[in-house]
């Protein structure tokens, strides 16, 4: 019998969307289906049948496309928790419903949400995937292993004011003006909920290597122990050295102020790795909070950049309230300015 179960339940998976939180994950492992999902963690993997879809109407899957989500869907995502200022915080819990809180594969429960977004996503909740012992999958069994890194390595901090205030652009110019100096370049996203518009980016920009949270077996950070989210960009900068990278520019999701990316731009020993910090900022108050924020948290970047830099008297006000340059995506995209930005870093001091 249960036999007949398993192979009727590979079948199902072999019709279902796999979202790109679950990328990693080998399909064949997957032997039972426990719908007991009321002790479900972060990450365990969910199968799931749309109910209504809302606010994501389309789900990122593991191959890199995004697809159209229909009524009565099957899906498999990660049960998780999510941190969006500009949509939706949720956590990982599940029901006989859940509530998909990213596109990237992100399965919880919604508390709160922006004004502006329509409802999420509903889904009936399926059951947690196992393996033939009855042990559930988690995308933690899938991590990539811990690498030493390399004291080589050069590494460049990007921090917000908030959500989209234009971290990833920079990120993405910098690399692209990185790789285009002769620096093999990898760009990480150390914090955040797995998606694919990041990564998709940093690829585009012309990274030699990427990688991200979801790599170390997390579908998102938010609400994750502080020593796990350290030892996870501690393993994917590794992983960058073993890539042969010279540089990585790594993205911390949010604003400085969200509760995962302060805590580990607090951590003394953490900071000392990174040669300098980029603080992208949509206008010049946030730019002035930024730097205090910062300047307690013992960082003193190297330049503004983000939305703030599409305005000349913003970029003007920012400048002269904070003594800081401002650096457009052209600026950080330009091979000499990308090179002399990472001159002027590995030279300076940026622990206070």
């Amino acid at each position: 019998m249960k036999t007949e179960q398993t192979r009727m339940l590979k079948n199902t998976l072999q019709s279902a969307k796999w979202a790109f939180s679950t990328r990693r994950v080998q399909r064949e492992d997957a032997h039972q289906l426990s719908p007991d999902v009321t002790k479900a963690l972060s990450g365990d993997l969910v199968l799931g049948r749309v109910q209504e879809v809302g606010a994501h109407p389309r789900l990122q899957l593991k191959d890199g496309r995004p697809s159209d989500l229909y009524d009565g869907d099957l899906i498999v995502v990660a049960c998780g928790a999510r941190y969006a200022s500009d949509q939706f915080e949720g956590i990982a819990q599940l029901g006989e419903e859940a509530d998909l809180l990213a596109g990237g594969g992100c399965l919880g429960q919604m508390r709160q949400r922006h004004a502006r977004m329509k409802s999420p996503t509903r889904v009936q909740v399926l059951g947690l995937l196992q393996d033939d012992q009855g042990r559930t999958l988690n995308l933690a069994q899938y991590a990539m292993p811990a690498m030493p890194t390399d004291g080589a390595l050069t590494v460049i901090g990007v921090v917000g004011a908030s959500m989209n205030a234009g971290k990833t652009s920079a990120v993405a110019s910098l690399v692209h003006g990185l790789e285009g100096a002769g620096y093999r370049t990898g760009a990480i996203k150390a914090t955040g909920t797995g998606a694919f518009g990041d990564w998709n980016a940093y690829h585009d920009a012309g990274a030699s290597f990427v990688t991200d949270f979801t790599d170390v077996g997390m579908v998102s950070t938010y609400l994750q122990p502080i020593d796990r989210l350290q030892q996870g960009l501690l393993q994917m900068l590794g992983a960058a050295a073993q890539a042969a990278c010279e540089v990585v520019v790594v993205e911390f999701a949010d604003g400085v102020l969200q509760r995962e990316t302060a805590a580990l731009l607090a951590l003394p020993e953490l900071r000392e790795r990174f040669a300098g910090f980029l603080y992208a900022t949509p206008d010049a108050l946030a730019a002035v909070g930024g730097q205090q924020c910062l300047q307690i948290l013992g960082i003193r970047p190297a330049a503004l950049t983000g939305l703030i830099s599409a305005s000349p008297l913003n970029a003007l006000e920012a400048q002269a309230a904070t003594g800081l340059p401002v650096l457009s995506r052209e600026a950080l995209r330009d091979p000499a300015q990308a090179a002399s930005l990472l001159h002027q870093m590995s030279g300076e001091t940026v622990v206070c």
